[in-house]
């Protein structure tokens, strides 16, 4: 497959979108599966040929806590009311946290025109207008979520919102530059490149013809654009019992070094943040914003807290991924460095629009394939090749570098995001959607020929639908990623966690007191004491093939992997209708199983996550090629595919 010719310019600096499934039955009418309140166990069939532990009596999932059971666990840094719906044992959220609008400057080359507060009002449910533009200005095309998200973050480049701002402004003294002008006025691909040169810089500067030689002018600009960012997420927030809806202020960082796609979303916690958000310009290469972010918001604005989360790494060349100390760096500040890089980045958008980086297909894993760009010339650029751009190789680096400094700075658990350039969080319906950036995939053969997709779903499992609920859970790891359907998925281990753990009640609660959630970690076992795993998933509207679990560990400074499947069938006998697109054959809507890992060995460090596949559908691009009379050459190849979910890990640190 290959993209289409002004995806190059796309993919420098932008990251992409997947719109919400239709109901079905595992949905309860709508609302997605939720494994906190026992509905997902309700009329749940055992799956033919199911293993004990699938098979032998659906888990309880554990109770709710009503409004009445006190205050929640959860450390308030904003005045709001406390959710009257909470769990102990965590409720599942859906999101987006990688959102962009008409104020990055790549959307709005590409007519897109929706705002942060358009972008919030779609995630809530309510309907966006996409391009192509009427007289107007406005959107001619609509699109709606079939179920509202319920948290999301708008991050807009931080580069270029003041210049973009000023190009646009016919009162600013930057308005008739030669590259504003170049921008309003030349095609995208030209436009694109007359303000976004400091991006693959080194060194960035900003372009004193714009900003003036002392760059004030963009910086004042780019100051008002931030407060109407803060105030759209500020706006959109439900900060009622209700809880509805969270919205959290965020940015992209986003530097193209020589290349190499090192982007990063920036969250944070809640509405006490800088005045300006950290540029690639400002803060070139991530130490330097780690080191930035933490000196200006956790140590100098009261209540301030942030992480980072860098983009699927799969375009990076392996960057996201280094280790970068200084060279004069002794121990001692190798450690404090790791740990801060441990605190404010733990986790990893593993699936979006360019696909997934979890793992480097060559290593025999069949399901490593999935959604990678494989586009020669684009793959040449960007690395996408490279086996240190993959998950796999980030757990097994980390686990040697905890060897070497007793911290692990890889220590990341993973999200999925669709980096949408429509101003349309979650959008990620592979049978309606509509493009990533307005009217460069606004059409079904522009869309049959693009390497990239959708995007994916971030799931956090939480306390609470609030802002320092959702946080403090993404700071624990107790997140997944899936590429799109709302699979929900619990992961526990232990060291002699219940063999029964699926056959009995209280999945979540034995889970619990035996063992640690996904983005948990394991010390030492006691004597004799067995590694055991349990996963429990429900389908979200196709059914579920099987489940795996993959153990990551270092041996000898390499990469070593085991890929088990643990439940369900892993011979692929489900299929696709070629006429329908619908699915058909065997899959079920429940699997749970609980795994000893027979070769664990209690002296070395391992990483485990779990993979949730669902029965083989069409992918998008097979959709819009059966709508042309005169189809690509792309359209030749099946893409047929396995949807999936992604658990964070759990480590085991003896």
């Amino acid at each position: 497959m290959r993209a289409p010719p002004l995806a190059l310019g796309l993919l420098l600096l932008a990251c992409g979108g997947r719109g919400d499934a239709p109901e079905g039955d595992a949905g309860r009418d709508g609302a997605p599966p939720d494994l906190a309140s026992g509905d997902a166990a309700e009329d749940a069939p055992a799956r033919d040929g199911a293993t004990e532990d699938e098979g032998a009596g659906e888990p309880d999932l554990g109770p709710d806590l009503g409004a009445d059971a006190g205050p929640p666990l959860v450390t308030y840094t904003e005045a709001r009311e406390p959710c009257a719906d909470r769990s102990p044992e965590r409720r599942l959220y859906w999101g987006d946290l990688h959102v962009h609008t008409r104020l990055s400057f790549d959307a709005y080359l590409w007519s897109v025109r929706g705002d942060p507060s358009d972008a919030y009002r779609f995630a809530r449910g309510e309907e966006l207008r996409l391009p192509p533009l009427d007289t107007s200005g406005a959107g001619t095309v609509p699109v709606r979520l079939e179920r509202a998200l319920d948290f999301a973050a708008v991050t807009d480049h931080a580069e270029l919102l003041g210049e973009v701002a000023l190009c646009l402004d016919a009162s600013s003294p930057s308005f008739d530059s030669g590259p504003c002008t170049t921008y309003r006025e030349s095609v995208p691909l030209v436009a694109f490149t007359a303000l976004s040169g400091p991006l693959g810089d080194r060194a960035p500067q900003r372009d004193p013809e714009v900003c003036g030689r002392d760059g004030s002018l963009c910086l004042e600009r780019a100051g008002t654009v931030w407060a109407s960012i803060v105030a759209a997420a500020d706006a959109a927030y439900d900060r009622s019992a209700t809880c509805a809806f969270t919205a959290f202020v965020g940015y992209e960082h986003t530097g193209t070094p020589d290349g190499a796609n090192v982007h990063r979303n920036v969250i944070f916690r809640n509405d006490a943040v800088p005045e300006l958000p950290l540029s690639y310009i400002d803060a070139p290469g991530a130490p330097e914003l780690w080191r930035r972010l933490e000196a200006s918001c956790v140590e100098g604005i009261e209540r301030c807290d942030v992480l980072t989360i860098p983009h699927n790494a799969n375009a990076s060349n392996g960057e996201i991924f280094a280790l970068e100390y200084p060279p004069a760096a002794n121990r001692a500040e190798q450690r404090a460095l790791a740990a801060q890089r441990a605190r404010l980045e733990p986790l990893l958008e593993l699936y979006q629009h360019k696909g997934s980086s979890e793992c480097e297909p060559t290593l025999g894993d069949d399901h490593c394939n999935f959604e990678r760009i494989d586009d020669p010339f684009l793959c040449a650029v960007f690395g996408c090749d490279n086996p240190a751009t993959t998950f796999r190789f980030a757990l097994a680096r980390g686990l040697a570098e905890e060897q070497r400094l007793g911290i692990d700075p890889l220590r990341l658990g993973v999200i999925g995001s669709t980096d949408t350039h429509n101003a349309t969080p979650g959008l990620v319906d592979e049978s309606a959607w509509p493009g990533h950036v307005g009217l460069q995939e606004d059409t079904a053969r522009e869309r049959a020929t693009t390497d990239f997709s959708p995007g994916g779903l971030a799931a956090v499992w939480a306390i609470e639908n609030s802002r320092d609920a959702l946080f403090e859970a993404m700071l624990r790891r107790e997140t997944f990623a899936t590429s799109g359907p709302r699979i929900a998925v619990r992961f526990f281990g232990g060291w002699d966690l219940p063999e029964e753990l699926c056959a009995g009640g209280d999945f979540v609660a034995r889970g619990d007191a035996a063992g640690v959630p996904m983005g948990g970690e394991l010390g030492s076992p006691p004597a004799g004491a067995a590694l055991r795993f349990a996963v429990l998933a429900e389908q979200d509207v196709v059914p579920l093939e099987q489940l795996q679990i993959i153990k990551v560990t270092n041996v000898d400074g390499a990469l070593a992997e085991t890929v088990v499947s643990i439940a369900g069938d892993a011979i692929g006998e489900a299929d696709v209708d070629p006429a329908s697109c619908e699915p058909r054959g065997p899959g079920a809507r429940t699997l749970c199983a609980v795994w000893e890992d027979p070769e664990a060995d209690p002296t070395t460090p391992a990483a485990y996550y779990a993979r949730v596949l669902e029965n083989p559908t069409c992918r998008f691009s097979e959709r819009d090629c059966a709508t042309l009379a005169f189809p690509p050459p792309e359209c030749d190849e099946a893409r047929r595919f396995q949807e999936r979910a992604w658990t964070s890990p759990i480590w085991v640190r003896p």
